[in-house]
């Protein structure tokens, strides 16, 4: 399963580039034009150093047919990754056979933070898939999944929560944030295809935990709390119908406490990004409409603020609608409700084939000189028509210096490549929180793979940001 293109050593600076990606494709189109005058000043590169794999979980490589929560599913998958203040690593991740969510957490040198696994949801004899982790404190951690609970209507599913004030030794007993028949935590495409895990959390500037899914029926909700996680409003309806499914929602939080939440519309081989900003901690949201108009269909957004307010969005977009090649590309605004600039094409490199890139995660971290770089994470196809075999990285240029739209080639770090046979996992959906940047520029990239009949894992690759040498200057 390895990447198409494997780099090893310095990530070297350079502009967009321009392809398709995971489920859909893209004719010939015009990139914004761009200056290419060179700065005089000497600039700072960086790369991310890094580490060895660690191995998260193990399990078989079996899959039988779909017979609700009688499936015999026996693998691992679904990781997603937060990094805490203090550098810890958290990762959550299911047990398919066991039908549950577990956390492992990682200190900065790799080792184990816990004895053992933690069981979160606690539910064998149900499916609980494709969570999301926030570190929210020294010792609080809050927790967010789906849960394969039919209670009526046309398709399963519920939204669960759990937190722990222990530091992940125990959770409480989950809280159903949905309590609805539409079949939360899908993001519909079409009435026959779908992708679990349409999902998301953030924690407010005020602490406000706020979480945001969508239903198979269509409608895009949120529901906070502002008590630790031990209550939650009833969920607002923010988007979405059944004629226009809204799916795969990300929230990310600015630097005065205002929150994004952008998400993707099914059903419309032409549907562009959506965004609706909250300036009162999650309690309303303000519809703000499309980000960017094209031709083609625009699939899960990932979004990142950084410290000046800038708003970062890397998505998805296949030129030729539904079920075709990706690629993705790059937006970006000063912020408030302004307007977005479309800085190009960022994955794959080449410009024809089958291959693709789609279901990007970003993060934002300082690099060892302080400057704030963004991180994007993806997975790559090799064939759209195919499943994802490993995963794209890229690491922008600073995100306040005079190279703003240049990111590194894309890579597949090489220890992880040469670390995970078969292809990739997410056999429920490929939303997911696949990267995440610590205080200190520690760097958590987590991956799982499925070899059918032989074995599936769940993997960590961590690494730092790293300051190289300064560009332009003689060393």
């Amino acid at each position: 399963m390895l990447f198409v293109v494997v780099l090893v050593g310095l990530l070297s600076a350079c502009h967009l580039w321009s392809n398709a990606s995971s489920d859909e494709s893209e004719p010939e189109e015009s990139e914004p034009e761009r200056s290419e005058e060179a700065s005089d000043q000497p600039r700072q590169r960086a790369t991310i150093d890094w580490g060895p794999p660690l191995e998260v979980a193990d399990g078989d490589g079996y899959r039988g047919p779909w017979q609700m929560n009688e499936s015999q599913f026996f693998y691992v998958d679904d990781p997603s990754v937060d990094i805490g203040a203090d550098g810890t690593t958290a990762v959550v991740w299911v047990d398919n056979r066991d039908q549950n969510v577990f956390l492992s957490l990682y200190d900065e040198d790799g080792g184990e933070g816990l004895d053992e696994a933690t069981n979160i949801s606690g539910s064998p004899g149900v499916f609980s898939w494709l969570p999301r982790v926030v570190m929210a404190g020294e010792a609080e951690i809050y927790v967010l999944w789906q849960e394969i609970l039919f209670t009526g209507g046309s398709h399963g599913g519920e939204i669960l929560f759990a937190r722990s004030t222990d530091g992940g030794q125990s959770f409480s007993e989950p809280l159903n944030l949905s309590n609805t028949e539409a079949g939360a935590g899908k993001g519909r495409m079409t009435r026959q295809r779908w992708h679990n895990g349409s999902l998301d959390l953030a924690v407010g500037a005020g602490g406000e935990i706020v979480s945001a899914w969508t239903e198979y029926e269509g409608a895009l909700r949120v529901s906070r709390s502002t008590d630790g996680g031990q209550s939650f409003s009833e969920p607002l309806h923010v988007a979405g119908s059944e004629d226009e499914p809204a799916r795969g929602p990300d929230l990310a939080v600015g630097p005065e406490g205002e929150i994004y939440l952008a998400w993707a519309l099914g059903e419309d081989g032409s549907a562009d990004i959506e965004l609706a900003l909250s300036d009162d901690g999650g309690q309303t949201f303000e519809e703000l409409g499309a980000i960017v108009d094209t031709e083609g269909h625009s699939d899960a957004p990932a979004l990142a603020v950084d410290g000046q307010g800038v708003v970062h969005v890397i998505y998805a977009e296949s030129p030729n609608g539904l079920f075709d090649r990706y690629h993705l590309r790059y937006l970006r605004s000063d912020g408030a409700g302004g307007a977005f600039e479309d800085l190009g094409r960022l994955a794959p490199a080449e410009e024809g084939g089958r291959g693709g890139a789609h279901f990007p995660s970003v993060a934002i971290g300082e690099d060892g000189s302080g400057q704030e770089r963004l991180v994007v994470a993806w997975e790559n196809y090799e064939d759209f028509r195919q499943r994802p075999q490993g995963m794209g990285v890229a690491l922008s240029a600073a995100l306040s210096g005079d190279e703003i739209g240049e990111f590194s080639e894309p890579e597949m770090p090489a220890a992880l490549a040469d670390e995970l046979p078969g292809a990739s996992g997410g056999l429920q959906g490929l939303f997911m929180r696949k990267i995440a940047i610590g205080p200190r520029g520690q760097v958590g990239l987590v991956h799982s793979f499925f070899d059918e009949g032989r074995a599936s894992g769940v993997r960590l690759l961590p690494g730092r940001l790293e300051s190289d040498r300064v560009v332009g200057q003689e060393r």
